[in-house]
C-alpha cells in the first residue's frame, strides 16, 4: 500500500506524489494522547458528571421573563462598549497598519516596531487587558471599552497591514513618478483598494466584540458579563437564562446587519 504508482503520459514517466496521510494521522493520534495525558483528562469523570451540564442548562429554561427590566441597562452598556471600542480601535489601526507595511513605509525599524506593538496587543488575552484596565480606570464600562479598543486595534491593524503588503503597487508608483506626493499617491491609488476590505474587517471585528464584551464583566469590566457572573454565583439560573437569551438575540440581530453590509461591500 506504500508503493507509488507510475504512469506514462506522452512518453513521460510520472510517479504519483508521496502521500503523508498515514504519518499525519499517526502524529495526530500521538499528540492527542499526549494532550490527554498532560491535561489529566479522565473519561470516567466525564461520563459520571457530564450530565450535570444539562442539569444546569435545563435550570435556565424557561427563563425568568420578569428579569428583562434588569437586563436593559447592562445590554446597552455592552453594546456601547463594543461600538466605541471597535470604532476607535479600527480608526487608530489605520496609521499603525500603514507604518507596519514595508511596501509603504520604507523604514525597517519603524516597520518592525509597529508590527511588534500589534503583536503584543494581539498576544495579550482581552481578559488580562480588561483586568489591567480595571486597576487604572476602576471597575466599570471604561475598562471594558479600553480592552475592546486595544483588541480591535491589534486585530484590524494586523489584517490590514498584511493586506497592504499584498496590494498592487503599480498605480501608487505611477502617481509618484507623475509628481504626486506619497500622501496624494496613497490617497488616490491605495485607499480605493483598501477601503472595502477595511470596512468588512471592521464590521466583522465589531460583531465579534459584542460576544467578547459579555465575558469582560467577569473581571469587573462592566456590561452584561458582570450581571451573568453575579447571578451564576447566586445560582439564579432562570435569570441567567433570560440574560443569555437576550444576549443571543442581540448578537443575532447585529450579525445579520453586519453580514448585510459586508455583502454590499463585496
Amino acid at each position: 500500500m506504500f508503493k507509488r504508482e507510475t504512469y506514462t503520459i506522452n512518453g513521460q514517466v510520472l510517479t504519483e506524489p508521496r502521500s503523508y496521510q498515514l504519518l499525519i494521522s499517526l502524529c495526530s493520534i500521538i499528540l492527542t494522547g499526549l494532550a490527554l495525558k498532560v491535561t489529566d483528562f479522565e473519561f470516567e469523570l466525564l461520563m459520571k458528571n457530564g450530565s450535570k451540564f444539562f442539569t444546569i442548562l435545563t435550570s435556565m429554561f424557561p427563563p425568568n421573563w420578569e428579569f428583562m427590566d434588569n437586563i436593559r441597562k447592562a445590554i446597552i452598556e455592552t453594546i456601547q462598549m463594543s461600538v466605541i471600542g471597535s470604532f476607535l480601535g479600527a480608526l487608530v489601526s489605520i496609521p499603525f497598519s500603514v507604518w507596519a507595511a514595508s511596501n509603504i513605509t520604507h523604514q525597517p525599524f519603524i516597520n518592525a516596531f509597529f508590527k511588534l506593538i500589534l503583536s503584543i496587543f494581539r498576544t495579550l488575552p482581552t481578559m488580562v487587558i480588561a483586568l489591567i484596565a480595571t486597576f487604572i480606570f476602576d471597575i466599570g464600562a471604561t475598562a471594558g471599552t479600553v480592552a475592546v479598543f486595544l483588541f480591535s486595534l491589534s486585530y484590524v491593524g494586523k489584517l490590514m497591514y498584511e493586506h497592504i503588503e499584498n496590494i498592487e503597487m503599480g498605480p501608487f508608483e505611477a502617481m509618484e513618478s507623475m509628481g504626486m506626493t506619497r500622501v496624494e499617491a496613497f490617497r488616490f491609488a491605495v485607499v480605493p483598494q483598501l477601503l472595502p476590505t477595511f470596512l468588512s474587517i471592521s464590521l466583522f471585528n465589531f460583531e465579534g466584540n459584542i460576544r467578547y464584551s459579555a465575558v469582560l464583566g467577569y473581571v469587573g469590566a462592566g456590561g452584561i458579563g458582570q450581571l451573568i457572573n453575579t447571578h451564576i454565583s447566586w445560582r439564579n439560573y432562570p435569570a441567567v437564562g433570560m440574560i443569555l437569551f437576550t444576549l443571543m438575540l442581540v448578537v443575532f440581530i447585529i450579525e445579520q446587519m453586519s453580514q448585510h453590509f459586508r455583502k454590499r461591500l463585496t
